[in-house]
């Protein structure tokens, strides 16, 4: 591990400038011996005190600790839905899954949650500082220390003191100006591991700000059809309700004209005031959908009525592609995340085993001091050294290689982080593909019901304004109409939440950052607010190793 040097600062004093390099004989063998001495610590340290033999110390590139291979990963041959005609195994361009449902509205709100969701500017502003720190480990491999030094100084020296004859002068002054450095050798790869571990979190921190992008967009367009779903469960209820209310007032006239009976003035009555309380249900969960759909979009809470207009809830197609289980290893962002993190953590072993090893160094220093300024840059000014050496850790391995242990069990951790990942990944897609499948099959089957009951409602409201028949057919009619109705709109919307769902799992939609688009609608943000798109546009994911 690199030890912190202290370098000085400026020059020396004229007595202690070192001497001029000889030349005789009997120092070229000490600068011999010396060499063979370094060469031999160094040869003994790769045999005796490291995790890393020398054949592997070669082949990974003059570095020790292992070099990386993406872990294996398990995955199904192929879905538990593959058989329906519905699920095709093809891979589909899913970049821009919105684009499906043919909705204008869905497609701008996209763009402008892209450009001003401030959860993305955090993980877009993380990206930034990994970017930062991969550029300080870059730098950690070029000389660790380089500093410039200058100064002056006034001394007096008093003339009581013993051997005050050595300092003939008791005023003088000092200039000094100087360069030092000291670096550490990267000779066992420790500061080439920490950039390996950089660029792997670096990629980490993309992979990142793509899964945040690709949940964000789901959710925009979730919430987005939650709107439109209670927005067209509000017009049926009400549309329910005027039917209600006219029967209601059939009932009322007739009580008041012969008292006989106030049954179904009562049961029409309560049937109004039930429609009546699930509008008022319908309108709190719309606003809570407009309200968490302003936050997606980085606006303070606002009707969104005026902005988003009327449409229908959007009809999704009744297939979907979402290939074989396998291309989520290279789609799906958490899971290239996952093998990142993993990947840092190799590297990591690597710096942990340097520590086996003598750090080797160089330190130096070079400068000029004189008396007076005018001959600051004289050549009898100079002065310097050099000190080359290294620093070995000789009693601390059972600390280094509990450290190693440790950073290794990390590693395998990471392993089985990712891999986990990786079934979820798949889970997640079957989970949302046969709720996508079954949804379909429950919305055409509850919007017969509903049907069913609407026309039912007709024919016993025409039968009962005629007299024919009395109230009580009339007011179960229309209790089962208002729950069918609704649970059928809420089915309709579900469908297409749950192809949204399988987009989402698919790992779909973080491509929009390599090509944004147009901007979307026009939002109220703001004064100050900026937008939430990153400083620079990010590079594309990684592709790490070959799957095996």
């Amino acid at each position: 591990m690199k030890q912190p040097i202290a370098l000085s600062g400026g020059g020396t004093d004229r007595g202690s400038r070192p001497s001029r390099v000889a030349t005789d004989t009997d120092s070229c063998r000490q600068a011999i011996s010396r060499r063979a001495l370094y060469g031999g610590a160094i040869g003994l340290a790769i045999c005796l005190s490291g995790c890393t033999s020398i054949g592997d110390y070669f082949h990974n590139g003059l570095k020790v600790g292992p070099n990386y291979g993406r872990p294996p990963a398990f995955v199904a041959e192929q879905w538990i839905d593959a058989a329906d005609q519905r699920v095709r195994s093809e891979t589909d361009d899913i970049s821009q899954w919105w684009a499906v449902l043919n909705d204008p509205i869905l497609n701008s709100l996209v763009q402008s949650t892209y450009q001003q969701n401030l959860t993305l500017r955090e993980a877009g502003f993380r990206v930034l500082q990994a970017r930062a720190q991969r550029g300080i480990a870059v730098g950690e491999f070029f000389p660790q220390t380089q500093v410039a030094t200058g100064g002056y100084s006034r001394t007096g020296v008093s003339v009581n003191v013993a051997n005050r004859v050595a300092t003939p002068q008791r005023f003088f002054d000092r200039w000094e100006a100087g360069f030092g450095l000291a670096w550490e050798l990267d000779f066992w790869g420790r500061f080439r591991r920490a950039i390996e571990s950089a660029d792997a979190e670096l990629d980490a921190s993309v992979e990142n700000y793509d899964d945040v992008l690709v949940t964000l967009l789901g959710d925009v367009a979730s919430e987005y059809v939650e709107l439109r779903t209670r927005d067209r469960q509000i017009a049926l209820a009400r549309e329910s309700l005027g039917v209600f209310q006219r029967v209601l007032t059939i009932s009322e006239a007739r009580f008041k004209a012969d008292g006989t009976t106030k049954i179904p003035y009562d049961l029409g009555l309560a049937n109004v005031g039930q429609t009546q309380a699930l509008i008022a249900e319908l309108e709190i969960l719309r606003r809570e959908s407009e309200i968490r759909l302003c936050i997606l979009l980085g606006i303070p809470p606002q009707d969104l009525r005026q902005m988003l207009g009327e449409a229908p809830i959007p009809i999704p197609p009744s297939e979907v592609a979402v290939g074989i289980p396998a291309d989520l290893l290279r789609r799906r962002p958490d899971v290239r995340k996952a093998e990142r993190e993993a990947a840092a953590q190799s590297a990591r072993i690597g710096i942990a085993e340097s520590d086996f090893y003598p750090a080797i160094s160089i330190v130096g220093t070079l400068g000029v001091a004189s008396q007076n300024l005018s001959n600051l840059f004289a050549s009898d000014s100079f002065f310097g050294q050099i000190n080359p050496g290294f620093n070995w850790k000789i009693l601390n391995y059972g600390r280094i290689l509990n450290n190693v242990r440790a950073q290794d069990a990390r590693f395998n951790e990471l392993i089985a982080r990712y891999q986990q990942t990786v079934l979820v990944a798949g889970g997640e897609v079957e989970t949302e593909l046969i709720k996508f499948l079954k949804t379909q099959e429950r919305a055409k089957a509850l919007a017969d019901s509903a049907d069913g009951w609407r026309d039912a409602l007709k024919l016993v409201t025409v039968q009962y304004e005629a007299g024919r028949i009395d109230f009580v057919p009339v007011g179960y009619t229309q209790q089962n109409l208002l729950v069918q109705q609704n649970d059928a709109i809420k089915a309709q919307g579900d469908v297409v939440r749950a192809l949204i769902g399988v987009y989402r799992a698919l790992g779909g939609g973080w491509e929009i950052r390599l090509n944004p688009g147009e901007p979307g609608v026009a939002i109220a943000v703001p004064d100050g607010l900026p937008p939430a798109g990153l400083p620079e546009k990010l590079p594309a994911p990684p592709q790490g190793a070959p799957i095996p």
